[in-house]
């Protein structure tokens, strides 16, 4: 018999922000937008919709019937756009609880995932998907409990709003926190509590530094860190391994290995975020 957290896997199926970016330039790293799966005991969770979910979902189609927990950060573009390619959510037999921040105007992200589906958007309606949807609008500071996974979510700072998640099962933890920006004269307390001792922070590190601060391109207020604030956050956090995450489509292969070389300076438990990798926690 099995123990209670017997699993811990962490699969990235989409690891960009904005807009998928293919091509011989983004190989390494992929072009797939914002999809992440946990596989934590028997629970099966997936963090955003982009078009990495459409990948997830065709991984899945020798698994029927499926039972899975869906999260959104928010619904930008890049978050749900691989929604209505999602294999599994047309079959019937499978099962998906979907979760959700209300947006500032009140829309439930089952609005929000049904009016992308509508006319002149999208051939076929929502209500198409034949597998058994159930939508939760949840807040922040929420504790949801699956089975024996505790997910806490957390406010972010970003444009329309957005949440972080942190998983946890026993004595392992992690947090999924893209599409935040941090605050120019302190690290963002909600951040902080969210990632607190966490052994794996995935987190929104779109930007450098030069670009985010660029006097002529500046990115200030488009919602969006960079990866020095990220290893501020890890410090002051005590994060185990560090995950740099949502990055840009500008930024190729060469450029995100630089990357690479400079945050291993300054903090050795960092990776990059790459499309098929795998982080196991029990390992």
């Amino acid at each position: 018999m099995s123990t209670i957290c017997d699993r811990f896997e962490i699969k990235f199926w989409g690891v960009r922000g904005s807009i998928p970016c293919p091509g011989t330039e983004t190989v390494r790293y992929g072009g797939n937008t914002s999809c992440v799966e946990m596989r934590v005991g028997r629970e099966r969770l997936i963090f955003d919709g982009g078009t990495g979910l459409r990948l997830l979902g065709k991984s899945m189609l020798s698994e029927m019937p499926i039972t899975g927990h869906l999260f959104f950060t928010h619904s930008h573009w890049d978050h749900i756009q691989g929604f209505p390619f999602f294999a599994p959510a047309f079959i019937p037999g499978n099962k998906f609880h979907i979760y959700g921040l209300p947006a500032p105007n009140g829309a439930t992200i089952k609005q929000r995932l049904h009016d992308q589906m509508l006319h002149p958007n999208f051939p076929v309606p929502l209500q198409i998907m034949q597998a058994n949807l159930e939508f939760y609008d949840i807040e922040a500071r929420e504790n949801i409990k699956i089975g024996n996974v505790t997910v806490e979510t957390g406010k972010l700072n970003h444009p329309g709003e957005a949440l972080g998640y942190r998983v946890s099962c026993q004595n392992l933890t992690a947090v999924y926190m893209t599409d935040t920006e941090h605050f120019p004269d302190h690290l963002d307390e909600n951040v902080i509590y969210l990632a607190r001792n966490a052994d794996v922070l995935i987190i929104d590190t779109t930007y450098t530094d030069e670009e985010y601060y660029d006097p002529k391109f500046s990115k200030v207020g488009w919602g969006h860190s960079t990866w020095q604030e990220a290893v501020k956050v890890a410090k002051a956090a005590q994060v185990k391994k560090l995950v740099l995450f949502h990055h840009d489509p500008a930024h190729n292969d060469d450029f995100l290995d630089d990357i690479k070389k400079q945050v291993k300076g300054v903090f050795t438990k960092a990776i990059l975020a790459k499309e098929g990798a795998v982080i196991d926690l029990k390992s």
